[in-house]
């Protein structure tokens, strides 16, 4: 298999078949508490794919240049959160002072991301994750562009569920199953779901 070969597997896994939400259970808060519209879940998944990808990217040199080579990686998690923040509140900054319009329709949703255990989740997994039949651990394009799918597997399982939510909000069903109890039995239906691509062989 040629490397865009690889690269499609790489694709196809991060997006359905180990989806951080639904198969790795990372990043619930965020699915549940953001996926009541489609406006607002679009704007957090576009804001989850541009920091995940960045964070995969900035992630990856501090492990390779300073954990690894001064032996520092019993810091690793500490390093990877503080450096997540900061590229957080960085990037908050730029769009706001640049993109006004921009920054006023992501909200509260971009310093948000800062809590999103699936953006820690992808920068750690980066650090030992294989490729070409677990010969080759990820280089820096590797952990870029599965940054990059993991953000947007987030992003599609974010938009499928906000989609039913508003439609069910039209539903005549009994007061104590609106909000959370039939979110969660979405979730748990739309996890079974995701459960059988996990069955494909590529």
């Amino acid at each position: 298999m040629g490397y865009f070969g690889e690269i499609f597997v790489m694709a196809m896994t991060a997006i359905f078949i180990q989806n951080f939400v639904l198969s790795r259970f990372l990043g619930l808060c965020p699915y549940l508490g953001v996926s009541k519209r489609l406006d607002s879940a679009f704007g957090m998944g576009m804001a989850v794919i541009f920091v995940m990808t960045l964070a995969a990217a900035i992630t990856f040199l501090i492990n390779k240049y300073l954990l690894i080579r001064y032996d520092l990686m019993y810091l690793q998690t500490i390093a990877f959160i503080l450096t997540i923040a900061a590229l957080v509140q960085f990037v908050e900054m730029v769009i706001q002072k640049n993109a006004p319009a921009l920054y006023k329709s992501l909200g509260v949703y971009l310093p948000l991301i800062t809590t999103n255990c699936a953006v820690l989740g992808v920068a750690i997994l980066n650090t030992k994750a294989m490729r070409s039949g677990g010969e080759i651990p990820y280089n820096f394009l590797d952990s870029v562009l599965n940054g990059f799918f993991s953000g947007v597997g987030f992003t599609i399982v974010l938009l499928a569920m906000a989609g039913m939510r508003e439609r069910l909000e039209l539903v005549d069903m009994p007061k104590s199953m609106r909000g959370m109890p039939i979110g969660l039995i979405l979730a748990g239906i739309m996890a079974l779901a995701f459960y059988g691509f996990m069955g494909f062989k590529i």
